[in-house]
C-alpha cells in the first residue's frame, strides 16, 4: 500500500472518532446519541439462531415470524457496556411477542450449530398480561422483573402503534421505560457488556407471517446520566445483601446483613438462638433437625415491629423442606410450637406432607398458611436448590399481597369479612382475633428442616 493511501485512511479514521460518528458515517445527534441502524441498510448487524427473515420497510428494520424455527435475533455485531439505548417498535396483533436483547451472548454450540442467544431482554408483550418493559433472562435464569412488580407501567404499551422504548444500562443498573413510563429497574452484576438484539419469537403456526417493526433505533454511550428515580418504584436487586443508592433513597433497610444476627431475637427466651442457625456463605440457615416445629433453635424475630411495610427475601429449600416467614407476630399468644401469626408458606411441596394437608392446597408453597391457597404461574416456579425471590406487601388498608419471584400469587385484606370467615375454618379459629394486630415482628420459622434465606430486606410505609 502507498504510503499516501495509508495516511488517507489513518486520517478518515481520525476524523471518524473525531466527529463521534456511527457505524453508517452520521454524527451524534445534540443529545449525544448515534444511529444503530441506519434507514435503509443492515449494516453493523447479523442475523443468528433461528431463521426468521429480517428486511427493511419504510426505514424500519421488519422481523417477520415464521412457523417451524426457534427463536430469531438480529444483533449488533459489536458489543456494549454501559450505554443509552432508544427506539420504536410495533408488533401486529395481540398474541405475539418480541423482546430487546442488552448487553448479551450467544453460545454458538447450541441449536445444531445456528446458535442460542442468552441475556437479558426488555420484553415486548402485547397479549393481556402485558408485560411490556419488563426483564427476562433469555435462555437463563428465565423471569427477573414481570410487571406485576409495576402495575403502572401496564397500561403504557398501545397495541399496533409504534411504541417508544427506553433502555438505560448503566453500571450494574438495567431500567426500562416505555412510551415515557418508568416500567422495569433491576440491578445486577451479570454480564458487564454484551450485543444488542432484536428478537422474533417462536410461534405457533396460525401466527406465521405476522412482522415486528423496529425503527429510529440509537445509541449513547459517553457522558451517561441516570433518568431521576421515582421512589414508588420496585427495585429488584440481585446483590445478595445489598441496597442500592435508590433503594436506601427509597427507604427500605436490610434485616439481614449476610454476617451477624443483629436486628434478630429468639423467640423463647434472650438473645438469639444458640444452636440451630447458622450464617455462611451470605445466608442465614435453619440446621437440619427432626422436621418439627420449632425443636432445636427455635423461631427467631425481629427485634423492631411493623405495620404497614413491603418486604423483600431470598429463600432456598433443600429438598423436603419445610419453613415460612410469619408477620404480625406479637407473642401473646403461649404455644410450645412454632409462635404464632400469619405466615408466607415456604415448602417443597412435592415432597413434603403438609402440602396435601389443611384446603384446596392451603399449606403449598406461598399460600397463607392454612387460609388461602397462592396461584402459581409457571414463570414463578423454580427448582428445589435454586434461590427463590418473595415479597410481601401490607398497605395502610391492611391489603396484603405475595409475589414469587416477580408473580403476583394471592391477595387478601386483614380483618375483612372474608378473611374472618376463613381463620373461622381453620386452625386459628380458637386465637382471638387472629392476625389482626396493629403491628407485629416478622418472624423466620425453625421447622427442623434445612432451609436458606438471605437479602431480608424491607421498608416501612407508615
Amino acid at each position: 500500500m502507498k504510503r499516501k493511501t495509508i495516511l488517507q485512511s489513518i486520517s478518515t479514521l481520525s476524523c471518524m472518532l473525531l466527529l463521534g460518528t456511527s457505524a453508517f458515517g452520521q454524527k451524534a445527534d445534540d443529545k449525544g446519541f448515534r444511529p444503530l441502524f441506519d434507514g435503509k441498510s443492515l449494516q453493523g448487524w447479523k442475523a443468528v439462531a433461528g431463521d426468521a427473515p429480517y428486511t427493511i420497510e419504510d426505514g424500519a428494520i421488519v422481523g417477520r415470524m415464521t412457523k417451524g424455527t426457534p427463536n430469531s435475533f438480529l444483533i449488533t455485531e459489536k458489543d456494549y457496556g454501559d450505554f443509552i439505548l432508544e427506539l420504536d417498535v410495533k408488533l401486529e396483533g395481540n398474541q405475539t411477542n418480541s423482546g430487546i436483547q442488552t448487553r448479551s451472548h450467544i453460545d454458538m454450540n447450541q441449536n445444531n450449530g445456528k446458535g442460542r442467544v442468552y441475556g437479558r431482554q426488555i420484553d415486548i408483550d402485547p397479549a393481556a398480561r402485558a408485560w411490556t418493559g419488563g426483564v427476562y433472562d433469555e435462555a437463563r435464569r428465565g423471569w427477573i422483573y414481570p410487571l406485576e412488580l409495576n402495575e403502572k407501567a401496564k397500561t403504557a404499551y398501545k397495541q399496533e402503534e409504534y411504541n417508544h422504548i427506553r433502555i438505560e444500562a448503566i453500571g450494574n443498573e438495567l431500567r426500562s421505560w416505555v412510551n415515557g413510563v418508568p416500567a422495569a429497574y433491576v440491578v445486577d452484576t451479570v454480564d458487564a457488556s454484551g450485543f444488542i438484539g432484536l428478537q422474533v419469537h417462536s410461534i405457533p403456526d396460525e401466527l406465521d407471517g405476522k412482522k415486528v417493526y423496529f425503527k429510529n433505533i440509537k445509541i449513547k454511550t459517553e457522558n451517561l446520566k441516570p433518568s431521576p428515580y421515582s421512589k414508588d418504584q420496585y427495585i429488584v436487586n440481585l446483590t445478595p445483601n445489598a441496597l442500592s443508592p435508590n433503594e436506601k433513597a427509597a427507604g427500605y433497610k436490610l434485616l439481614f446483613d449476610g454476617k451477624t444476627t443483629k436486628g434478630w431475637t429468639g423467640v423463647r427466651g434472650n438473645g438469639f438462638p444458640t444452636k440451630g442457625w447458622e450464617i455462611k456463605d451470605g445466608a442465614i440457615k435453619v440446621q437440619k433437625s427432626d422436621g418439627a416445629e420449632s425443636t432445636n433453635g427455635g423461631d427467631i424475630i425481629t427485634k423492631d415491629q411493623y405495620a404497614v411495610f413491603d418486604l423483600s427475601f431470598e429463600f432456598k429449600l433443600t429438598p423436603g423442606a419445610n419453613s415460612g416467614i410469619k408477620y404480625f407476630v406479637t407473642l401473646k399468644e403461649q404455644t410450645s410450637g412454632s409462635a404464632i401469626g400469619l405466615e408466607y408458606q415456604i415448602l417443597d411441596d412435592k415432597l413434603h406432607p403438609d402440602a396435601k394437608l389443611g384446603r384446596d392446597g392451603n399449606r403449598t408453597l406461598g399460600s397463607l398458611y392454612d387460609l388461602i391457597t397462592s396461584e402459581k404461574p409457571n414463570v414463578s416456579k423454580k427448582n428445589i436448590g435454586e434461590w427463590n425471590r418473595g415479597r410481601l406487601v401490607v398497605d395502610g388498608n391492611n391489603l396484603v399481597t405475595y409475589y414469587l419471584n416477580g408473580a403476583k400469587i394471592l391477595s387478601y385484606t386483614r380483618g375483612s369479612k372474608e378473611f374472618r370467615d376463613l381463620v373461622a375454618i381453620s386452625k386459628y379459629k380458637d386465637w382471638d382475633r387472629f392476625g389482626e394486630a396493629e403491628k407485629g415482628h416478622i418472624l423466620l420459622q425453625d421447622h427442623g428442616d434445612e432451609v436458606y434465606f438471605r437479602s431480608i430486606k424491607v421498608k416501612k410505609t407508615k
